[in-house]
């Protein structure tokens, strides 16, 4: 019951914030398409740039007219956690680490575990801060159709601080709840409900199996809720691909994040999720049939979990796949009305190092134009991409070859030896294209994206 009522407190607040908002102003933007790389600090868009087209190539976000440097320092920390930083682009407020679309004073606390040992007890109380209104709820009020896709679980932290307010962006089962239109804990400021939603993690949204270990122990079927409001359901690329019209939710990962690109195409035939880019131009079929336009989120966020790992070949071919979703956008929407940022939540601690040749693959050894490797004090070689904290720091170096170095699991080595690599807490690019994108320039912290954002679309 208490969790019931606070959920009621949450959404009247939001509606009464959303009611005491100014009146729309005219705007440059019909539609805008926010992508962001999870993650995508500079030196990954640069080693990014290098994998996909070498040194004097450019990405196809990097042909985008406008450019902007973003701070990303959340509300108690130097270096930001996914949850306020993304929080800080769709409200415009700097919050707590771990805390989503949330005022400042909100303290983050963790949910607690249920019957099965899911993390399913929201412990987020009424009196724990006030829900603040996001750029998706500000569009939808104003009649627009929105969207958020990404190959994360649908209610990881980006995502979800597009279309909910939580005190943990670990509580993935409440966060789930509140994009559910009628049912128990729904964002009532997200009206008829979020039009197109697209990612991983079903479990968060489906009764507890003891099959899998996962699902939700209250016995709801969120999935089921959601077509019984007119969302069509949909589990395969295959299946994607035959919706023409309406509302969407799509979950193409039964108990996680959908797979890595480059598992994804490794899977061949076998393959049944969809890439960003075939997600991202289905999004936008489904949106651009709203007369009065849309918003819409695209995340590549796998990006993010390769770097935790070390793991530098994953996450340059996540961050190509989220180029090629760029690309996709660019090919689909009319910029005189249609306004295009893609920028990146928060830094890592990769960094590029020594003095590679020109021409030298970026995840290879550090060669000389003759092909010989530069090497250590100790004559061992090391590769081009290290990073700056992580759990491979080997006591004694090992003899690299390329080989090793290239193949497709290998971890790069790191300096300061923790369990998983960190944040970084550098400043991020961000790049902007079409209608109101003059707006983006100079050094902006994340909290001033969302108000541009705003005026481009006159909420």
């Amino acid at each position: 019951m208490k969790t019931s009522m606070n959920k009621t407190l949450v959404c009247t607040a939001l509606l009464g914030i959303l009611g005491s908002l100014p009146q729309a102003q005219a705007g440059d933007a019909k539609n805008v398409i926010l992508f962001i790389g999870d993650g995508m600090g500079p030196t990954v868009l640069t080693a990014t740039r290098l994998f996909k087209v070498g040194e004097e190539g450019d990405l196809e976000m990097m042909k985008l007219p406008q450019s902007a440097r973003i701070k990303t320092f959340s509300n108690d920390a130097q270096t930001t956690d996914s949850a306020p930083s993304m929080a800080a682009y769709t409200t415009g407020v700097k919050m707590n680490n771990e805390v989503i679309a949330m005022s400042s004073d909100t303290k983050a606390v963790a949910p607690g575990k249920d019957a099965n040992g899911n993390k399913g007890v929201n412990n987020c109380a009424s009196d724990n801060g006030t829900p603040v209104p996001t750029i998706l709820e500000l569009a939808k009020a104003a009649g627009k159709a929105v969207g958020a896709v990404t190959t994360t679980e649908l209610t990881h932290a980006t995502p979800a601080a597009t279309y909910s307010h939580i005190c943990h962006r670990d509580a993935a089962y409440a966060i789930a709840e509140q994009a559910v239109p009628g049912g128990a804990g729904f964002n009532a400021a997200l009206g008829d409900g979020v039009d197109v939603l697209m990612g991983g993690g079903a479990n968060h949204w489906t009764p507890y199996s003891t099959s899998n270990k996962g699902g939700r122990a209250d016995g709801r079927d969120l999935t089921q809720e959601l077509r019984t409001q007119g969302y069509q359901y949909v589990t395969t690329q295959a299946d994607l691909a035959k919706v023409g019209s309406g509302k969407v939710l799509g979950l193409f990962s039964a108990k996680s994040h959908l797979d890595y690109e480059l598992d994804r195409v490794a899977k061949g035939a076998a393959n049944t999720q969809p890439s960003l880019s075939e997600m991202t131009a289905k999004a936008i079929d489904l949106l651009s049939q709203n007369s009065q336009g849309y918003f819409l989120m695209v995340e590549g966020g796998r990006i993010d979990h390769a770097l935790h790992a070390t793991n530098a070949k994953r996450s340059l071919t996540d961050a190509v796949a989220l180029d090629e979703a760029v690309k996709t956008a660019l090919g689909k929407v009319d910029l005189s009305n249609t306004l295009i940022v893609v920028t990146a939540d928060h830094d890592h601690t990769m960094t590029i190092n020594g003095y590679s040749a020109k021409g030298n693959k970026v995840l290879d050894l550090v060669k000389n134009e003759d092909g010989s490797t530069q090497n250590d004090a100790d004559g061992k070689p090391f590769t081009t991409l290290v990073f700056g904290n992580g759990p491979n720091r080997p006591d004694v170096r090992p003899t690299l070859t390329s080989d090793q170095v290239m193949a497709d699991d290998y971890l790069q080595e790191t300096g300061v030896k923790l369990s998983s690599e960190t944040h970084g807490g550098g400043d991020v690019m961000l790049f902007a294209g079409g209608a109101g994108s003059n707006r983006f320039k100079g050094t902006l912290d994340n909290t001033k994206v969302f108000g541009k954002l705003r005026e481009a679309l006159g909420l």
